[in-house]
């Protein structure tokens, strides 16, 4: 027998450090009530698309959708703020699942240090000297020398993130494809990068490390001075963003693609 859906009624409200973003989350409360991040259905999350990521890296163990406001200064992943019909949007709201990438680096010591990265995890040269770097795709070498600023491996929901500013491809939501994106590529001068597998497992290691350093970053995580590090789709970790109805992540993925 046909169950139906029960709304959402009972929403967490979080928001940035940005005065705006303090005083909305305020405003909704009065209007809607306060109710307990781990007792919610839903958490609303009002900033930017920082925010956003760092709500879900926050909230991840809480298995809660969360329905993003823009009231920070990029708000791709956010939807427009209003404070009318809350309840009415988040239940007419699209779901767009993703998972988030895993990153293994080991640094000069050999420390392991593990992060999740929602949007990409990037390797950045530390320095004025280019960095030397070698790529691998499940165990087999496939650049034996990138020379360059960096390198990134990006999800499709970050596929319009940093990747897009270092030219790399954006990738439709439900792709199922990861992007290898060179950040300012020298040697060899005119690879653009690869789509890769969402099932591929990335080895990049750090070529002459002591004259070239270079530091491993998942979102906002940073690790310095690496010299190799494992990247691979996390496929046990899922994560939630509601999007009004037509205005789905599908939706602005394609439409970033044709815009000017």
């Amino acid at each position: 027998m046909y169950q139906p859906q029960r709304a959402l009624t009972r929403i967490a409200f979080a928001a940035s450090d940005r005065i705006e973003a303090q005083e909305a989350r305020e405003s909704l409360i009065a209007r809607y009530g306060e109710i307990p991040e781990d007792e919610a259905q839903v958490i609303v999350a009002l900033g930017g698309d920082g925010f956003m990521l760092e709500t879900l890296h926050r909230t991840m163990a809480l298995n809660k959708p969360i329905y993003g406001m823009n009231k920070g200064s990029v708000g791709f992943l956010m939807n427009e703020y209003s404070e009318d019909e809350l309840v009415e949007r988040i239940n007419a709201a699209e779901r767009a699942v993703i998972h988030p990438l895993t990153m293994v680096a080991i640094d000069s010591h050999r420390r392991q240090h593990r992060a999740l990265a929602i949007n990409e995890v990037s390797l950045l040269r530390q320095t004025r000297q280019t960095a030397k770097l070698r790529i691998s795709i499940d165990g087999k070498v496939r650049m034996s020398e990138l020379v360059c600023d960096g390198v990134l491996v990006a999800t499709p929901a970050g596929s319009t993130a940093y990747n897009l500013s270092a030219y790399g491809p954006i990738v439709p939501i439900d792709a199922k494809v990861l992007a290898l994106t060179p950040i300012s590529a020298f040697r060899p001068r005119r690879w653009r990068g690869a789509l890769l597998s969402h099932t591929a497992r990335v080895t990049i290691e750090v070529l002459e490390a002591d004259k070239r350093p270079v530091s491993a970053v998942a979102d906002n995580f940073e690790v310095r001075d690496v010299l190799e590090v494992h990247i691979s789709e996390d496929r046990q970790v899922s994560m939630s963003m509601m999007f009004d109805a037509g205005r789905s992540l599908e939706e602005r993925v394609l439409a970033e693609q044709f815009s000017g």
